[in-house]
């Protein structure tokens, strides 16, 4: 379903600043990756259906912020895990949050959760993990 070679990544969070950084850091790794930037769920679920509707490419990862409005990462999750054309595709939670019952909770589910470095550094290590978790088909 994917065209060929074109891989895409979207990364839904609400902080224009967060998005930013990711996606170049994604695109540093690995330029062909199209990163596909929503800034809250509601829009990314409007995305995914419209995509799928229209046969087009479905994303190789999602990646959600935890803290957004209208519908948050939980929610957003929740979604894509009910929907049988969504719920193959891997998720990686990228928060601030620090709260380790929210790393446990997402690793119970067999999702990766990463808290948004403050080092700039470690954006580019995530980064290439994600481009990593995408190359998996």
């Amino acid at each position: 379903m994917n065209h060929k070679g074109q891989k895409t990544i979207l990364y839904v969070d609400d902080d224009g600043d967060d998005r930013e950084l990711l996606a170049h850091a994604i695109q540093t790794v690995d330029s062909e990756v199209n990163v596909v930037l929503m800034e809250n769920g509601l829009k990314a679920m409007d995305y995914l259906n419209s995509s799928k509707e229209k046969k087009s490419a479905l994303p190789c990862l999602i990646v959600l912020d935890l803290n957004m409005p209208y519908l948050n990462g939980r929610q957003t999750l929740e979604l894509i895990r009910k929907d049988e054309g969504l719920q193959e595709i891997p998720v990686i939670i990228f928060s601030s949050s620090e709260n380790p019952n929210d790393k446990a909770t997402f690793n119970s589910l067999g999702i990766e959760y990463f808290t948004k470095p403050t080092n700039i550094s470690f954006i580019h290590s995530i980064a290439t993990h994600m481009v990593g978790a995408c190359g998996q088909e």
